[in-house]
């Protein structure tokens, strides 16, 4: 329209002031005070004839430029997850089930890549727990992940502490602490689920058969008691990713979700072929090492076996190595019936040791541990010192001199009626997971004569001094 047609909204009736100034007359000047009184005090918004046609069109406008969270994820969908095969992110995957969050077959990466997503808009993110944080915002279950700024941030708390259950000699002092903070907890932030409960579960399943030992056992009754119940209201899913990356024992090794076996092998079983990490042909060494204390059985049979498929596969060697270091318990009968039926089985080996020939070497060594300070002789009794490495408690001896140690060494070698009584134990670690790895026994008093080389010897090693040697 033209310019003299427009009517500011809100401007009122013309004034005769206005009339006379209007664009007709070419010419404009200033309001007096009783015009600006009529005016309006707040600039005008639309001229009139645009007022119902452009509100409507603005309106409408912002309405289908506004994106719903909803109408977000379904334009950003995740097109591509990608891990190492040998580390599934369980706690993304897991999370991830139980949200109803769908993800893509998983594509196989490197074994130092990071998992990571990338949406159908090409963004990217990367890293385990920056992929379960997506998926605890991006979750229709409440407060998954989005709390208050305190909850929060003791969610963050539980996803930097959960990678200490990886970490094998971490696992069950984690564990411990856990299964304490759950005491008089149902979740591990708040009253209900979080990813923090969904990271540790994860952590703990992953582990495998270790968990499941401590599970069956009734050492962390709180911690057993938040796990069994996260498995049970979340069966279907969870079952659904152990299964496939676990095991359905929690002792398979993980596999690539979605990914197609090989012709004539299974997603979770053995294939036909076992190799040797880092072996070349020509260069492998192998012994069986049966103890002449008794008739061949099942399990030394397997082992031979074993060792000869590898000898045969890498054109190396087996040895048929005798570990006679408990006079006790042998005798030359057994050692003759082992090599028959070690015959019987086919097996064949280039050469017959025995431990008993490095007995010099074993002692040197066991004397150069005690001079490092990392061996101790130890009298206690045995029943006692059974109880004191099951509850993680330093031997009274443990800290004994150097020379205290080795003047009882010397008494441990002559068979004295005090060194009968003393055992010789290696100094590593008492709170170890492995409980047979806090301070083992490396070397044992037995006066008895040895089968092969008489009454030379009133010590010999155990299995866990001479076998590294």
């Amino acid at each position: 329209k033209k310019k003299e047609d427009i009517k500011w909204v809100g401007a009122g009736p013309k004034s005769k002031a206005q009339k006379k100034n209007s664009p007709k007359s070419r010419s404009l000047s200033r309001s007096t005070p009783k015009e600006r009184k009529q005016k309006p005090s707040l600039p005008p918004l639309f001229p009139s004839f645009l007022k119902e046609k452009s509100l409507n069109s603005i309106i409408s406008s912002r309405k289908s430029s506004t994106l719903t969270t909803d109408d977000m994820q379904q334009k950003q969908k995740i097109q591509r997850f990608s891990f190492p095969p040998d580390s599934p992110p369980l706690s993304v995957i897991s999370a991830a089930k139980i949200s109803g969050i769908p993800l893509p077959p998983s594509v196989a990466a490197p074994a130092s890549a990071v998992p990571s997503f990338v949406f159908s808009d090409g963004l990217e993110l990367r890293g385990v727990y920056v992929l379960l944080r997506y998926i605890g915002r991006a979750s229709g279950i409440p407060n998954f992940y989005d709390r208050g700024a305190f909850e929060s941030s003791q969610i963050d708390e539980w996803l930097d502490y959960a990678p200490i259950l990886s970490s094998g000699s971490e696992f069950e002092n984690a564990c411990k602490y856990i299964d304490s903070f759950l005491e008089k907890r149902t979740f591990l932030v708040g009253h209900s689920l979080s990813i923090a409960d969904i990271a540790i579960w994860s952590g703990l399943a992953g582990t495998g058969v270790r968990w499941e030992s401590l599970r069956k056992s009734k050492k962390f009754t709180n911690l057993v008691r938040w796990f069994n119940s996260i498995a049970a209201e979340y069966s279907d899913a969870l079952n659904e990713v152990t299964s496939t990356y676990i095991g359905k024992k929690g002792s398979g090794k993980p596999v690539v979700n979605g990914a197609i076996p090989e012709k004539g092998k299974t997603g979770t079983g053995p294939s036909s072929e076992v190799d040797l990490p880092g072996a070349e042909i020509g260069k492998v060494r192998l012994r069986f090492a049966p103890e002449p204390s008794g008739f061949l059985h099942i399990g030394h049979s397997k082992a031979a076996l074993l060792n000869q498929y590898f000898a045969q596969r890498y054109q190396g060697q087996l040895i048929l190595r005798f570990d006679d270091t408990n006079p006790a318990k042998e005798s030359s009968e057994f050692v003759e019936n082992l090599m028959k039926d070690v015959e019987t089985l086919g097996v064949k080996y280039v050469a017959v040791t025995h431990t008993s020939d490095y007995f010099p070497q074993l002692m040197e060594m066991a004397e150069k541990l005690i001079r490092e300070g990392k061996a101790y002789v130890d009298d206690t009794p045995q029943e006692q010192m059974r109880k004191e490495r099951m509850d993680g408690i330093e031997s009274k001896c443990r800290n004994n001199s150097i020379e205290e140690n080795l003047k009882l060494w010397k008494e441990m070698i002559t068979g004295s009626e005090r060194g009968l009584k003393c055992c010789l134990r290696g100094k590593l670690d008492m709170q170890d997971p492995n409980k047979s790895l806090r301070d083992p026994v490396y070397y044992r008093s037995n006066p008895v004569p040895h089968h092969r080389i008489g009454a030379k010897y009133k010590i010999y090693p155990t299995y866990y001094s001479c076998t590294p040697i």
